[in-house]
Order: C-alpha cells, then sequence, then structure tokens
C-alpha cells in the first residue's frame, strides 16, 4: 500500500488551533496525516492502533528477509534437530 500524503495534509497551524480534531481525523481515517510548516513536510501524525499495526508489520518483515538469509547463506537446521530444541 502506497500512502498519498495528498490527501491527508494539514498545516502545523491547524494542529495548534484544533489538536484533537486533527488526531480523530487521524484515527479515524486510518491514514497517516503530514504535518507542514512552511510548505514542508515536519512530521507525520498516525493513530496508536495503526503504528502498532505496522510496527508488527515490519518486525515479521524483517524476520522472513532475516530468515532468507540465512537460508542464502547455508544456515539451516535439520527439522529433527529443532524439534529437540522445542522439546517436541
Amino acid at each position: 500500500m502506497q500512502i498519498k500524503f495528498s490527501q491527508n495534509v494539514i498545516p502545523l497551524s491547524a494542529l495548534k488551533a484544533n489538536p484533537g480534531k486533527v488526531v480523530s481525523h487521524a484515527k479515524d481515517s486510518h491514514r497517516p496525516v503530514l504535518l507542514t510548516s512552511r510548505g514542508y513536510g515536519v512530521a507525520v501524525i498516525q493513530g496508536l492502533e495503526d503504528y502498532e499495526n505496522q510496527q508488527e508489520e515490519l518486525a515479521f518483515i524483517k524476520g522472513i528477509t532475516q530468515g532468507l538469509m540465512e537460508i542464502k547463506e547455508g544456515e539451516t537446521a535439520d527439522i529433527s534437530d529443532v524439534k529437540k530444541q522445542l522439546g517436541l
């Protein structure tokens, strides 16, 4: 999923004027909100649940990548050895 910030751009002054509305928008829309100052992006506001989900997905992807690299480098284990280590 590609994020299109152009759909959720809010000037920093809008956050200062009504922070609850901006945070609610980010939470309810499940889309990050790009805050700008003088026309430049300075920060992103994202709902907590969406942030946590994103972090979990990132950790999962990193784990898969690490596993694929280990396979490529020949760092594998026999299933019977793994079962022994796990007590199965």
